[in-house]
């Protein structure tokens, strides 16, 4: 584990989950327009593969997608961007993308905690709507657009207000 030391309780407990389960979940309340999201911290610690964002569900639906990520990358899985895969969200195919570093101060200040630092990959599990349609398509709603932000890019500066 990385040389952590716990200052409070929720520290003491993202540390035993880490060890206990292989990651800590954390979900992060909508606030203002930005949408509610779930992220893990730990699993690149232990599993060798990136940590996992889901952005715009709800917290049982988000923590659940990523506790099976966390089993499947511990039971040997690996997951590419651009991929897509099956049993994330009944009945639809997700599809994982890469996140952009200049997300990770806005989104993941517990894995900046863990990893002492920004050397950490995240992938982001990105879902289509009911209807099948995904948020960079031509047909996804302005809503949908917002509510699951795709984190490969750059922010933009107007974003990192």
């Amino acid at each position: 584990m990385p040389n952590r030391e716990a200052k409070d309780p929720a520290e003491s407990k993202a540390l035993a989950d880490v060890e206990a389960y292989g990651c800590h979940i954390l979900y992060v309340l909508e606030e203002d327009d930005n949408p509610p999201f779930s992220y893990s911290v730990g699993i690149e610690h232990n599993f060798k593969a990136p940590e996992l964002i889901v952005i715009g569900l709800k917290p049982e639906i988000s923590q659940s997608i990523i506790n099976e990520y966390c089993r499947r990358v511990r039971s040997g899985e690996i997951f590419e961007p651009g991929q897509r895969a099956s049993g994330f969200v009944n009945g639809f195919d997700c599809q994982f993308g890469t996140v952009h570093v200049g997300h990770y101060r806005e989104h993941f200040g517990w894995d900046i905690w863990f990893y002492d630092g920004l050397d950490f990959r995240v992938m982001q599990l990105i879902f289509p709507t009911t209807e099948g349609v995904w948020p960079w398509e031509v047909d996804a709603s302005d809503w949908f657009r917002a509510r699951q932000p795709l984190l490969d890019t750059e922010p933009s500066p107007k974003d990192m207000d």
